[in-house]
Protein backbone atom coordinates (compact mmCIF):
# COMPACT_ATOMS: atom_id res chain seq x y z
CA UNK A 1 0.00 0.00 0.00
CA UNK A 2 1.32 2.81 -0.71
CA UNK A 3 0.39 6.63 0.83
CA UNK A 4 1.20 10.21 -0.63
CA UNK A 5 0.05 13.31 2.00
CA UNK A 6 0.70 16.69 -0.01
CA UNK A 7 2.04 19.41 2.47
CA UNK A 8 4.08 16.42 3.68
CA UNK A 9 6.89 18.79 5.11
CA UNK A 10 4.39 20.95 6.40
CA UNK A 11 3.31 21.22 10.34
CA UNK A 12 -0.08 19.40 9.62
CA UNK A 13 1.12 17.07 6.78
CA UNK A 14 4.54 16.21 8.37
CA UNK A 15 2.72 15.29 11.41
CA UNK A 16 0.58 13.07 9.05
CA UNK A 17 3.68 11.14 7.13
CA UNK A 18 4.71 10.76 11.23
CA UNK A 19 2.12 9.37 12.19
CA UNK A 20 1.63 7.00 9.14
CA UNK A 21 5.17 6.20 8.96
CA UNK A 22 5.32 4.70 12.98
CA UNK A 23 1.88 2.79 11.81
CA UNK A 24 4.19 0.30 9.73
CA UNK A 25 3.40 -1.23 6.98
CA UNK A 26 2.15 1.05 3.99
CA UNK A 27 4.92 3.28 2.03
CA UNK A 28 4.51 6.68 2.79
CA UNK A 29 5.43 9.85 0.32
CA UNK A 30 5.56 13.15 1.84
CA UNK A 31 5.17 15.59 -1.23
CA UNK A 32 6.31 19.25 -1.15
CA UNK A 33 6.00 22.29 -3.22
CA UNK A 34 9.06 20.62 -5.09
CA UNK A 35 8.35 17.13 -5.61
CA UNK A 36 4.75 18.51 -6.42
CA UNK A 37 3.33 22.10 -6.40
CA UNK A 38 -0.27 22.55 -6.15
CA UNK A 39 0.24 24.66 -9.71
CA UNK A 40 2.34 21.89 -11.22
CA UNK A 41 -0.38 19.31 -12.88
CA UNK A 42 2.20 17.52 -14.05
CA UNK A 43 4.33 17.00 -11.50
CA UNK A 44 1.22 16.51 -9.26
CA UNK A 45 0.21 13.22 -11.93
CA UNK A 46 3.49 12.36 -11.82
CA UNK A 47 3.85 12.05 -7.84
CA UNK A 48 0.14 10.66 -7.61
CA UNK A 49 1.11 7.44 -9.85
CA UNK A 50 1.25 3.80 -8.25
CA UNK A 51 -0.53 5.82 -5.15
CA UNK A 52 -3.44 3.98 -3.62
CA UNK A 53 -4.08 6.47 -0.52
CA UNK A 54 -4.27 10.34 -0.90
CA UNK A 55 -4.27 12.54 2.02
CA UNK A 56 -5.10 15.46 0.58
CA UNK A 57 -4.24 18.54 2.93
CA UNK A 58 -5.10 21.58 1.93
CA UNK A 59 -3.31 24.63 -0.34
CA UNK A 60 -3.14 28.13 1.42
CA UNK A 61 -2.76 31.71 -0.41
CA UNK A 62 -5.69 33.71 -1.89
CA UNK A 63 -8.99 31.42 -2.62
CA UNK A 64 -9.23 31.94 -6.21
CA UNK A 65 -5.59 30.47 -6.23
CA UNK A 66 -6.35 27.88 -3.92
CA UNK A 67 -9.62 27.02 -6.25
CA UNK A 68 -7.01 26.20 -8.56
CA UNK A 69 -4.95 23.91 -6.62
CA UNK A 70 -7.75 21.98 -5.45
CA UNK A 71 -9.08 21.37 -8.84
CA UNK A 72 -5.59 20.20 -10.46
CA UNK A 73 -4.65 17.93 -7.46
CA UNK A 74 -8.21 15.93 -8.19
CA UNK A 75 -7.71 15.97 -11.32
CA UNK A 76 -4.07 14.42 -11.16
CA UNK A 77 -5.97 11.70 -8.34
CA UNK A 78 -8.61 10.95 -10.83
CA UNK A 79 -6.19 10.88 -13.56
CA UNK A 80 -3.71 8.75 -11.59
CA UNK A 81 -6.38 6.36 -10.39
CA UNK A 82 -5.74 6.78 -6.87
CA UNK A 83 -8.09 4.63 -4.51
CA UNK A 84 -9.33 7.03 -2.27
CA UNK A 85 -8.84 10.54 -1.43
CA UNK A 86 -8.98 11.48 2.51
CA UNK A 87 -9.69 15.57 2.32
CA UNK A 88 -8.96 17.85 4.66
CA UNK A 89 -11.92 20.32 4.60
CA UNK A 90 -13.15 23.07 7.11
CA UNK A 91 -16.21 23.16 9.13
CA UNK A 92 -17.61 25.97 7.10
CA UNK A 93 -18.44 25.20 3.82
CA UNK A 94 -21.43 26.65 3.25
CA UNK A 95 -22.39 28.94 0.03
CA UNK A 96 -23.95 31.52 2.13
CA UNK A 97 -20.93 31.63 4.40
CA UNK A 98 -18.99 35.28 4.48
CA UNK A 99 -15.81 33.22 5.05
CA UNK A 100 -13.94 33.60 1.93
CA UNK A 101 -11.97 29.71 2.57
CA UNK A 102 -15.96 28.46 2.75
CA UNK A 103 -16.17 28.35 -0.86
CA UNK A 104 -12.77 26.57 -1.49
CA UNK A 105 -13.52 24.09 0.45
CA UNK A 106 -16.95 23.23 -0.04
CA UNK A 107 -15.94 23.68 -4.02
CA UNK A 108 -13.35 20.87 -3.08
CA UNK A 109 -15.84 19.09 -1.30
CA UNK A 110 -18.10 18.74 -4.55
CA UNK A 111 -15.87 18.37 -6.73
CA UNK A 112 -14.47 15.28 -5.04
CA UNK A 113 -17.90 14.01 -4.99
CA UNK A 114 -18.51 14.34 -8.38
CA UNK A 115 -15.33 12.75 -9.55
CA UNK A 116 -16.30 8.75 -9.21
CA UNK A 117 -12.98 8.97 -6.65
CA UNK A 118 -14.09 7.42 -3.21
CA UNK A 119 -13.29 9.85 -0.13
CA UNK A 120 -13.16 9.94 3.47
CA UNK A 121 -13.53 14.05 4.50
CA UNK A 122 -12.10 15.77 8.03
CA UNK A 123 -14.60 18.94 8.02
CA UNK A 124 -11.61 20.05 11.13
CA UNK A 125 -12.58 23.34 13.11
CA UNK A 126 -10.42 26.05 13.89
CA UNK A 127 -7.00 24.98 14.68
CA UNK A 128 -6.13 25.76 18.22
CA UNK A 129 -2.86 26.65 17.76
CA UNK A 130 -3.68 29.09 15.16
CA UNK A 131 -6.65 30.67 17.05
CA UNK A 132 -4.37 30.75 19.97
CA UNK A 133 -1.63 32.94 18.07
CA UNK A 134 -3.65 35.58 16.79
CA UNK A 135 -5.10 35.94 20.19
CA UNK A 136 -0.97 35.69 21.93
CA UNK A 137 -0.44 38.53 19.21
CA UNK A 138 -3.40 41.00 19.83
CA UNK A 139 -1.60 42.50 22.88
CA UNK A 140 -2.64 42.82 26.58
CA UNK A 141 -6.05 43.34 25.86
CA UNK A 142 -7.35 41.70 22.80
CA UNK A 143 -9.79 43.02 21.25
CA UNK A 144 -11.93 40.84 18.49
CA UNK A 145 -14.81 41.06 16.85
CA UNK A 146 -17.14 37.91 17.95
CA UNK A 147 -19.59 39.38 20.33
CA UNK A 148 -20.87 36.12 21.81
CA UNK A 149 -20.15 33.70 19.20
CA UNK A 150 -18.76 30.41 20.43
CA UNK A 151 -16.13 28.42 18.93
CA UNK A 152 -14.90 25.02 18.84
CA UNK A 153 -10.87 24.79 19.02
CA UNK A 154 -9.35 21.42 17.66
CA UNK A 155 -5.61 21.07 18.37
CA UNK A 156 -3.60 20.75 14.96
CA UNK A 157 -2.36 16.94 16.16
CA UNK A 158 -5.93 15.49 16.55
CA UNK A 159 -6.84 16.73 13.26
CA UNK A 160 -3.44 15.00 12.11
CA UNK A 161 -4.35 12.29 13.73
CA UNK A 162 -8.24 11.88 12.09
CA UNK A 163 -6.57 12.11 9.14
CA UNK A 164 -4.44 9.34 9.26
CA UNK A 165 -6.18 7.00 10.50
CA UNK A 166 -8.58 7.74 7.91
CA UNK A 167 -5.91 6.96 5.83
CA UNK A 168 -5.05 3.45 7.27
CA UNK A 169 -8.73 2.38 6.92
CA UNK A 170 -11.43 1.85 4.05
CA UNK A 171 -13.01 4.69 2.68
CA UNK A 172 -16.19 6.23 4.27
CA UNK A 173 -17.27 8.38 1.59
CA UNK A 174 -18.81 10.73 4.14
CA UNK A 175 -17.70 14.02 6.38
CA UNK A 176 -16.75 13.85 9.82
CA UNK A 177 -17.03 17.06 11.88
CA UNK A 178 -13.52 16.94 13.80
CA UNK A 179 -13.65 19.76 16.68
CA UNK A 180 -12.73 20.12 19.87
CA UNK A 181 -14.37 18.81 23.19
CA UNK A 182 -15.89 21.78 23.93
CA UNK A 183 -17.67 24.81 22.28
CA UNK A 184 -16.48 28.09 24.07
CA UNK A 185 -17.01 31.77 23.66
CA UNK A 186 -14.06 33.56 22.20
CA UNK A 187 -13.93 35.28 25.63
CA UNK A 188 -13.92 32.56 27.45
CA UNK A 189 -10.78 31.51 25.12
CA UNK A 190 -9.10 34.80 25.55
CA UNK A 191 -9.12 34.12 29.32
CA UNK A 192 -8.34 30.44 29.24
CA UNK A 193 -4.66 32.41 27.62
CA UNK A 194 -4.45 35.17 30.02
CA UNK A 195 -5.77 37.78 28.30
CA UNK A 196 -8.35 40.04 28.45
CA UNK A 197 -11.04 40.60 25.91
CA UNK A 198 -12.22 43.50 24.55
CA UNK A 199 -15.23 43.75 21.77
CA UNK A 200 -14.58 45.60 18.64
CA UNK A 201 -16.04 46.00 15.00
CA UNK A 202 -15.23 44.01 12.18
CA UNK A 203 -14.11 47.45 10.60
CA UNK A 204 -12.15 48.22 13.00
CA UNK A 205 -10.21 44.48 13.76
CA UNK A 206 -9.83 44.82 9.61
CA UNK A 207 -8.12 48.15 10.09
CA UNK A 208 -5.90 47.70 13.21
CA UNK A 209 -4.50 44.39 11.45
CA UNK A 210 -4.01 46.43 8.11
CA UNK A 211 -2.14 49.10 10.54
CA UNK A 212 -0.16 46.71 11.60
CA UNK A 213 1.06 45.74 8.11
CA UNK A 214 -1.31 42.87 7.35
CA UNK A 215 -1.43 41.85 3.75
CA UNK A 216 -4.69 43.18 2.63
CA UNK A 217 -5.92 38.74 1.29
CA UNK A 218 -5.31 38.17 4.74
CA UNK A 219 -6.88 41.33 6.59
CA UNK A 220 -10.33 40.01 4.56
CA UNK A 221 -9.86 36.07 5.18
CA UNK A 222 -9.44 37.08 8.99
CA UNK A 223 -12.02 39.60 8.88
CA UNK A 224 -14.48 37.14 6.71
CA UNK A 225 -13.62 33.89 9.31
CA UNK A 226 -14.90 36.03 12.17
CA UNK A 227 -17.77 37.08 10.20
CA UNK A 228 -18.51 33.70 10.09
CA UNK A 229 -17.58 32.89 13.84
CA UNK A 230 -20.62 35.59 14.88
CA UNK A 231 -22.85 33.92 12.76
CA UNK A 232 -22.11 30.36 15.14
CA UNK A 233 -20.49 28.28 11.96
CA UNK A 234 -17.49 26.95 14.19
CA UNK A 235 -19.68 26.03 17.44
CA UNK A 236 -20.28 22.76 16.58
CA UNK A 237 -18.81 20.00 18.89
CA UNK A 238 -18.56 16.27 17.90
CA UNK A 239 -16.90 13.14 18.94
CA UNK A 240 -15.11 12.24 15.70
CA UNK A 241 -11.94 12.22 17.09
CA UNK A 242 -12.50 9.39 19.55
CA UNK A 243 -14.34 7.52 17.01
CA UNK A 244 -11.60 7.47 14.78
CA UNK A 245 -8.59 7.65 17.22
CA UNK A 246 -9.91 5.77 20.22
CA UNK A 247 -8.67 8.83 22.27
CA UNK A 248 -10.34 11.93 22.93
CA UNK A 249 -9.51 15.67 21.60
CA UNK A 250 -7.49 17.66 23.80
CA UNK A 251 -8.72 20.82 25.30
CA UNK A 252 -8.40 24.72 24.27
Amino acid sequence: MKIAVTGGTGRLGGRVVELLTAAGGPEVVALNSRTAAYDDPAALLAAFSGVDTLVFVSSDGEAARVVVHHRNVLDAATAAGVGHVVLLSGLDVALDSPFCYAFTNGDTERMLRASGLAYSIVRAGLFAEFFLGLVRGAGDQVALPAADARVSLVARDDVARCLAALALGTPTNREHDVTGPESLTVAEVVAKAGFAHAETSVAEFGATLARGGEEPWWVYAYCSMFESIRQGRWERVSDAVTALTGRPARPV
